[in-house]
């Protein structure tokens, strides 16, 4: 691990784990899912975000969250309810900055680290934000091989770093995690082969299917691009340019760390973050905060809510997606969910933000499958929490 953490301070260390074809391929038993998941780091070689001396306090709330209760998928349930068959490994409530809940399953703690995956999207996105703010980007309509030269010649030739963030690039991906010739199984292979260069040259590989910006097709590859963008707007790790900007600024309290492509290579930039529970939720009140830390502002004024909400694509079609954020989507049941965002990994995790209530919830899930597992549907969850709360 580069910025190695020692191994006798982590208290799941030693742990049996699986690989990471397994977490792709849905193979990992209950147990193996739980142990894998807050050991990611063991994965591949990773990266260490530093944290600083100032950490931010998360006192309780003057009004802890009670009993909720909500409707989901045609019946009723509950806050307990929600925790079993969703197989909640960890979940903190934040309201005004305030901790209304924090609580730890199948032997997790506060000093465990649990995996982002796609989460670490909305981490990278905001990266593009900082970057932006300081200069090193010059505008998100400059174009992609401005910053990757590599990328000369492919089919981002013609691709801004806009359509980047909203996936809408034209350039052909197959994200289907369990089918073992997508394009997403193809970009693991190269991240497991641990060869440098190898994720760059499988998307610059890739052909176009349509005009940039005139369709939406979500690609971690296209989060990849987004990677490779930072590295050379600000010839930093990203790891290090988080820590620098955002980690050491917003008071985080313990390291993270982030999977890299290759040893000592560039950052997997669409996932393998791995951080505590508290500090997903300082970064979801960085965010809310409008992206101010320390007081300074790291983030261009009204970055935030840009980034949560949903774009249009050339055509004139709505998108239900934002910058790497998913806007959440309105329903009967969850009138204010226009409000609200949220980063979503898969095997359950998600940071959801709701600013008109003030409200940060960190969702740590242990499922066995990439996807399917949500008996109940977090977006009715969150938004009843954030209703219990008002």
């Amino acid at each position: 691990m580069t910025g190695e953490l020692p191994a006798d301070a982590y208290p799941h260390a030693g742990e049996t784990i699986g690989t990471a074809r397994q977490v792709y391929d849905g193979a990992l038993t209950p147990d193996l899912a739980v142990s894998t998941f807050r050991n990611i780091d063991r994965l591949f070689p990773s990266r260490v975000i530093a944290h600083g001396r100032d950490v931010l306090p998360l006192p309780p709330a003057a009004r802890p969250l009670g009993q909720v209760e909500f409707s989901s998928n045609g019946r009723r349930w509950d806050l307990y309810d929600f925790l079993a068959v969703n197989r909640i490994a960890g979940l903190l409530v934040l309201k005004d900055g305030r901790t209304a809940l924090e609580l730890y399953q199948y032997g997790n703690t506060e000093r465990t680290r649990w995996m982002s995956m796609s989460v670490a999207k909305s981490l990278t996105s905001t990266l593009i934000g900082a970057a932006l703010a300081q200069g090193r980007i010059g505008s998100l309509d400059d174009c992609v091989t401005k910053y990757v030269v590599a990328l000369a010649g492919s089919a981002y030739e013609a691709v801004s770093v806009r359509q980047i963030l909203t996936m809408t690039s034209g350039v052909k991906w197959n994200e289907t995690y369990t089918d073992p010739d997508s394009d997403r199984r193809r970009l693991l292979e190269a991240q497991i082969s641990q060869r440098p260069g190898a994720a760059l040259e499988l998307m610059s590989s890739l052909p176009r299917i349509a005009p940039p910006g005139t369709v939406n097709n979500y690609s971690t590859g296209e989060t990849q691009v987004a990677g490779e963008i930072l590295r050379g707007a600000t010839a930093k790790p990203l790891a290090h340019y988080l820590s620098e900007r955002i980690w050491r600024r917003a008071g985080m309290e313990a390291d993270a760390t982030w999977w890299l492509a290759s040893p000592g290579g560039i950052e997997i930039a669409g996932s393998g973050i791995a951080a505590t529970l508290r500090d997903y939720g300082r970064f979801g009140l960085f965010f809310l905060g409008g992206g101010v830390a320390g007081g300074e502002r790291i983030l261009p004024a009204g970055w935030t809510a840009q980034a949560g909400s949903s774009k249009t694509l050339a055509g004139g079609k709505r998108l239900a997606y934002g910058w790497f954020w998913w806007p959440e989507v309105a329903t009967a049941a969850t009138p204010d969910a226009q409000d609200a965002f949220a980063a979503i990994g898969i095997c359950g995790q998600r940071l959801y933000l709701n600013p008109r209530e003030r409200v940060v919830i960190v969702c740590w899930g242990a499922w066995s499958k990439p996807q399917g597992m949500d008996v109940v549907d977090y977006t009715d969850f969150c938004a009843a929490v954030a209703a219990a709360l008002r």
